[in-house]
């Protein structure tokens, strides 16, 4: 492996005196505004995120198992013809040619332990500081070598894969490319699920969730900013049980209590097997029996499942496209994995990692 860091970039600007910056309505984290201030080039460099266009990478940010997860899943695609943009499969990766520069958060995972920890500033904080990471080229340093390293190329799209990030830490990056001009793409699954159920004509929803990420309230958040009158959210979380199809009935009896019908389901997980749950309604729709019956009835006939990982490849295709950012290189999609660590003096360090140790250090955690 081969350590990089930004010497003094992170930890200068979160003691850099502020200076008088424009504030949005919202208030943000106080290390936007001293990354404002920062004297060492870091405005500059928020200045010229997402500036390379095409040639940009895409980042993908998030605890380890989820980032990992999601990478798989892009690498793999292949339900779009890349000529016509139809949704069928061609033979060609969806995302061909492109590089994705996967950050794994090893420093604050797991996510729900850290916001209990640390608190919902600490995890702004991280998104911040991975959002720096993901954009610079030109200030990397190996720990050994004094001589600067280019990573390559800024990140286009910053893909967060935590539905806590959505509520906590997006909101931040965001504020901090409005007030320094950049222009990286920034998603997250929370808002962009919430649309896709919507949009199918979805109006009664239910999120299956863990409970610190339900008392983030983070869904609830962005389901009220979207002002759907005629439509309805439930976040409910479950205890664990020997199978998910267990968890699934556990989830419907609570959805119940509504008394409303059940349009879709979105499921805050990535690796949440679907194959199973729809396996689940196969019996409950036969009726077998009297819980079944019930749960049948709660289920709208259109009802449908909404997962992360498809819906931010979904978009992510369809910004590519639009934008006309795809690279065009007729070439597998390239991986390359980082790993967040702190230095003895406290200093962030992003570690380049080998896919073999990735695979070893963390698979365990996909299921």
């Amino acid at each position: 492996m081969r350590k990089f860091l930004i010497p003094g970039i992170v930890l200068a600007v979160m003691l850099a005196a502020c200076k008088p910056v424009s504030t949005p309505p919202r208030p943000t984290i106080p290390l936007v505004y001293s990354i404002l201030a920062d004297t060492t080039g870091t405005a500059g460099l928020v200045a010229q995120a997402g500036t390379r266009g095409a040639e940009g990478s895409i980042a993908i940010i998030g605890e380890p198992s989820d980032a990992m997860a999601l990478a798989r899943r892009f690498a793999g695609a292949d339900a779009v013809d890349n000529i016509s943009g139809k949704p069928q499969r061609d033979s060609l990766a969806d995302f061909a040619g492109e590089t994705f520069d996967v950050l794994l958060d090893a420093v604050h995972a797991p996510y729900d332990a850290s916001v209990s920890r640390q608190g919902l500033d600490s995890l702004r904080e991280a998104a911040v500081a991975n959002a720096l990471f993901a954009w610079d080229s030109t200030c990397f340093r190996s720990v050994t070598d004094s001589k600067p390293l280019l990573f390559k190329s800024r990140a286009k799209i910053l893909i967060y894969t935590s539905s806590l990030h959505s509520g906590y830490g997006v909101f931040d990056v965001d504020t901090l490319q409005q007030l320094a001009g950049g222009q990286s793409i920034v998603l997250s699954p929370v808002p962009l699920m919430l649309e896709k159920a919507l949009d199918a004509g979805a109006r009664n929803l239910a999120v299956w969730t863990s409970s610190a990420k339900k008392e983030a309230g983070v869904w609830e958040m962005a389901f009220a900013r979207m002002r759907v009158p005629d439509a309805s959210l439930s976040v409910l979380c479950t205890e664990p049980a020997l199978d998910i199809r267990t968890e699934l009935r556990d989830l419907l009896r609570q959805y119940r209590s509504s008394g409303k019908s059940l349009d879709a389901l979105l499921i805050d997980n990535y690796v949440t097997d679907e194959f199973p749950l729809k396996s689940e309604l196969g019996i409950i729709h036969m009726a077998g029996i009297e819980e079944d019956r019930i749960f049948d009835q709660l289920l709208s006939p259109s009802f449908f499942f909404v997962d992360p990982a498809s819906t931010l490849m979904e978009s992510t295709y369809r910004l590519l496209r639009e934008k006309r950012l795809f690279t065009h290189r007729i070439a597998r999609p390239a991986i390359r994995y980082y790993e967040t660590e702190t230095a003895d003096d406290g200093e962030p360090i992003l570690v380049e990692a080998a896919a073999s140790y990735v695979q070893r250090a963390y698979v365990s955690d996909i299921h």
